[in-house]
């Protein structure tokens, strides 16, 4: 019975390794050096292979001092062979915890070999030739190089570390770049060339005819996971080879050329007719300017590849690996050629790490789309919730009264596709707290949230002297509950790159009619917060919409008789408006009426401003203004962004008179009203007057 002893052993390279050990000897006993966080996955592992009783957890830390064992490494387990796979693989970690794992790390395995008498299999890196140009052999390894970086440093260090041991058994293998599998094109990470893909992907975007000389980028040396495995596996097992250097790598350097035309293929992208001459002796030249590596770097970072990477994906070396080709031949383990599998190593990519495959769409734009609706239990949020379940969509419903969000969801199960009720009060920073928690643990993640709960109060400011609270309760709800939502979900939004918020405004946040101070200012501080977070967020796909939403025929403005007589939109229409603005993610959505009362205001305010003053005088103050008994309106979750009412805390009984913004602008608004069919046809194409 042959046992192990293997670090790194949940990683992406270490777990193949692991299977392929057990695979190749039933026999086999394989002990993981693993933390105590992972034992659970380790054991997980372990049954997927069907080897409970074969792979232990080995609990200790590989930058602990003595591994972290408990009782040191005399009581290790026994093992005839270490295979140290454990290490800081990326590019852009800080040379401190590189170091720790990298060179720490090595030497007290090292020493646990030692305290065994295991043979050591040493996973280094092609990275140790540095800079050194022309051939590297197999047994090269200090030849002056440079070595710019701590991933550079670290891992010549702990090669080092291994080759001078005395007494210690040990073979080193240099894998080249590792990528997926070839076969499947499994990765677990974005690394190497796998920060070029998004580039290729933008570049599919053009026609895959069009010819396109590239700059060149040199050579690179890649590998599947597969080839790495199956060789390391194939020569640890084999007998007489202490103290030899094995390259996993491509037995020819790799020009960019050939690697980007492969997976340009793969992706539809156009193909490269060749490099630019004289590119890699300028590129070359030009980074050793002052400012031009400053400028480079932020290029780089533009398209999401960190500059600690780039400079590190070709080589100079050519690196020569005939005495591992030797020790291999006749098991059929060879590296395939990058053209064979580049087409599964994309596919994968573009289905699980690609970090805009959220933001694909196949078919209709909400269909299988995760919709979250604030407000959602009546008027425009219960028809906005029918409408994007009718498209396909996951609606989740959102309001604070449980009997009416119960009932409300049910009718849409029934009547037009999936939806899930979830009560909360946005005002409550607990509720919202659990209210995300859950739905992320149901559904994994929200694509869409409409914030359209709200509530309005129409009252003079004058009235308002010894009433703080109807500002406050206003802005409880429509900013400080619809950011509250907004912050906790955008995290796990940036973390898929994709997500999009529509706040139900108001048109009065145009019009900015009197007695709708404390409505008006709350909904113009969500506008603004919007377009900030958008801007902040616009390269993670984080995308918002702002409806400044006419008003609308609901039961909160049924006691008005006014209105009646006024056109206005049904929560259907307004519902499509919403549609419109998950579809196609503007920036805002304006009325014809709001844009020209802003128009108004820009050329000619002191007119506006009369005219506002002269509607001020007109329509007085609502019953609960005057401290007069309302007339009764219907029970509704919220008053909508256009449903403008006074507190009902305020009345004697029931729920007070609704007015609207637009009332005030009635001598501007009229006008417009009357316009003939073809005239309004001609105001809809004006750039802003979205309608």
């Amino acid at each position: 019975m042959v046992s192990y002893i293997v670090t790194g052993g949940t990683g992406f390279l270490g777990r193949r390794v692991i299977a392929a050990l057990l695979e190749r000897d039933p026999h086999a006993v394989v002990h993981a050096l693993t933390r105590e966080a992972s034992v659970a996955k380790l054991r997980e592992l372990a049954d997927g292979w069907g080897a409970a009783d074969r792979v232990f957890p080995l609990v200790g830390d590989l930058t602990a001092p003595g591994l972290g064992l408990v009782g040191g490494y005399a009581e290790a387990p026994r093992a005839d062979h270490v295979i140290h796979l454990g290490a800081v693989y990326d590019m852009t970690a800080p040379e401190e915890v590189t170091y720790a794992a990298n060179v720490a790390g090595t030497r007290a395995v090292i020493e646990l070999a030692l305290e065994l008498g295991a043979v050591l299999h040493h996973v280094s890196s092609v990275a140790v030739a540095g800079d050194h140009r022309g051939k590297f052999f197999e047994d090269d390894f200090d030849l002056g190089q440079g070595l710019h970086s701590p991933y550079h440093r670290t891992k010549f260090e702990a090669e080092k570390l291994v080759r001078e041991t005395a007494g210690l058994r040990w073979r080193v293998y240099r894998p080249a770049i590792v990528v997926g599998d070839s076969r499947t094109g499994e990765m677990d990470k974005i690394d190497g060339p796998y920060y070029f893909f998004p580039a290729i992907a933008g570049l599919a975007a053009l026609p895959s005819e069009l010819p396109m000389p590239i700059p060149d980028l040199g050579a690179t040396n890649i590998v599947p996971v597969d080839f790495v495995v199956d060789a390391m596996v194939e020569l640890v097992n084999k007998p007489g080879l202490i103290g030899r250097t094995f390259h996993l790598t491509n037995p020819e350097p790799q020009p960019f050329t050939e690697i980007y035309n492969a997976l340009a293929r793969a992706a539809g992208a156009p193909t490269a007719i060749g490099t630019v001459p004289g590119s890699h002796t300028a590129l070359h030249a030009l980074g050793g300017l002052p400012g031009v590596p400053a400028v480079r770097d932020f290029l780089l970072e533009r398209f999401g590849i960190p500059p600690e990477v780039a400079p590190h994906t070709s080589f100079e070396s050519t690196f020569v690996s005939e005495s591992t080709q030797a020790q291999l031949r006749g098991s059929g383990i060879a590296v395939p050629a990058f053209d064979d599998y580049a087409a599964a190593l994309w596919q994968y990519w573009r289905a699980n790490l690609d970090p805009d495959r959220a933001r694909r769409v196949a078919g209709d734009r909400l269909g299988g789309r995760i919709v979250l609706i604030t407000g959602a239990s009546s008027g425009i949020g219960l028809a906005t919730a029918h409408a994007v379940a009718r498209r396909g969509a996951t609606v989740l419903m959102v309001a604070r009264t449980e009997e009416d969000l119960t009932a409300a969801a049910a009718a849409v199960r029934a009547e037009s596709g999936a939806a899930q009720a979830y009560t909360c009060d946005i005002t409550d920073e607990k509720s919202v707290e659990l209210l995300v928690k859950q739905v992320l643990a149901d559904h994994g993640h929200v694509d869409y949230v409409v914030n359209n709960a709200g509530r309005s109060i129409r009252r003079s400011v004058l009235n308002s002297t010894d009433r703080m609270h109807d500002f406050e309760r206003t802005m409880a709800v429509n900013y400080f509950g619809a950011v509250r939502l907004i912050l906790a979900l955008l995290p796990s939004m940036r973390e898929r790159r994709f997500g999009h918020f529509v706040n139900i405004s108001s048109i009065a946040v145009q019009t900015k009619v009197p007695r709708f101070a404390a409505y008006v200012a709350s909904k113009s501080a969500l506008d603004n917060f919007s377009e900030i977070a958008a801007v902040e967020n616009a390269d993670a796909g984080i995308t918002f919409t702002s409806v400044r939403m006419p008003l609308v025929r609901t039961a909160m403005i049924a006691p008005t008789d006014l209105y009646k007589s006024i056109p206005v939109h049904s929560p259907d229409q307004a519902a499509d408006i919403v549609v419109r603005a998950l579809e196609h993610r503007p920036s805002r959505i304006d009325t014809p009426i709001g844009t020209f009362a802003q128009f108004v205001d820009t050329v000619m305010p002191s007119v506006k401003r009369a005219i506002l003053h002269q509607g001020f005088r007109m329509f007085g103050e609502s019953k609960a203004a005057r401290s007069e008994r309302p007339v009764e309106v219907p029970a509704a979750e919220t008053a909508t962004a256009t449903t403008d009412s006074a507190d009902a805390a305020d009345a004697p009984a029931g729920k007070p008179e609704s007015r609207s913004p637009l009332l005030a602008l009635a001598p501007i608004v009229q006008p417009l009203m009357g316009l003939p069919a073809p005239a309004a046809r001609i105001t809809n194409r004006i750039p802003g007057l979205h309608w």
